[in-house]
Parts: C-alpha cells; sequence; structure tokens
C-alpha cells in the first residue's frame, strides 16, 4: 500500500515473543471483540496514514523482533479525562492475516510468535489428520515475505 506510516514500540518487560503474545492473550489487555491493545498518552498525529497500511513493529530486549499489522484506533479516556488512543487488537493483528481470492486462501502474515517451518508442519498434521478444510498448499515465500496459498 502506498502512503502508509508505521511505529516502532518497545515491550518494556518482555523477554521474548512469546512472552508479548502471552501477555496480550490476557483478558484485561483485550478490547470487547477479543484482540489484544495498546494504549498511549498521544493521539498519532498521521492517524490516516498509519490506517492505510501501518504496523507496529515490537522491540524485546532492543532489538525489533516482531510486527502486528494496525487495523483500527480506538479512543479512550483516562481518568484524568485525557483522551489516549487505544491500539488495540482490533488494531492489531495477532492471529495471522489471510485473503480470499479466486484461486483459493492466501496467507501472507503468520501469527504473532509463529515461524513459516512451524506453520507449514501445522498444515502438514491438519492434513495427515483429515481435520484440513484443503488438499494442498504451495509455499511462494521471499526472503522478506511469508505466502501460504491453498
Amino acid at each position: 500500500m502506498k502512503n502508509h506510516i508505521h511505529l516502532i514500540k518497545l515491550s518494556v518487560g518482555t523477554e521474548t515473543v512469546d512472552d508479548l503474545a502471552a501477555w496480550q492473550e490476557k483478558k484485561r489487555v483485550q478490547t470487547e471483540d477479543g484482540f489484544p491493545r495498546h494504549v498511549t498518552r498521544m493521539w498519532p498525529k498521521r492517524e490516516p496514514e498509519i490506517l492505510n497500511g501501518g504496523s507496529i513493529f515490537w522491540v524485546i530486549k532492543g532489538v525489533i523482533q516482531c510486527r502486528q499489522k494496525i487495523l483500527r484506533l480506538d479512543e479512550t479516556s483516562g481518568a484524568d479525562g485525557v483522551r489516549r488512543p487505544s491500539r488495540t487488537p482490533s488494531k492489531f493483528v495477532s492471529r495471522g492475516v489471510a485473503e480470499l481470492t479466486a484461486d483459493g486462501v492466501v496467507v501472507r502474515e503468520l501469527p504473532l510468535g509463529e515461524w513459516t517451518s512451524s506453520y507449514k508442519a501445522w498444515l502438514q498434521r491438519r492434513m495427515a489428520d483429515d481435520g484440513a478444510e484443503w488438499t494442498s498448499f504451495t509455499e511462494r515465500h521471499t526472503e522478506r515475505r511469508v505466502c501460504f496459498a491453498f
């Protein structure tokens, strides 16, 4: 997408991507629709560009270790009455991104903390156990992007 920007956020107190995922699974940090959320003090000045395909890149232990797509910005007010953005899981996608195309389903973003090899093994196990809705899949990855097609 054109005209989008990303955010970089420190994940304070987290040691691993799995720690971040576990924290985001807690009900107290989720929105009503079950997505994780992240509340900040300031509303982004470039909201349209963030919502046009932007992501949060999470810094864990001083290194950018994962990315989550921002789907929306929800407003919340603190006890002090100050308007704050809540980058909720409704804003973050931590469960992966799939697209329905004319040829089938294409997975272009894996769930938070999921590696390509483990996702592929899960797909193969589902097919072997007859628990899959698909009969085969292909891998169309690049060095920078994951892509499974069903």
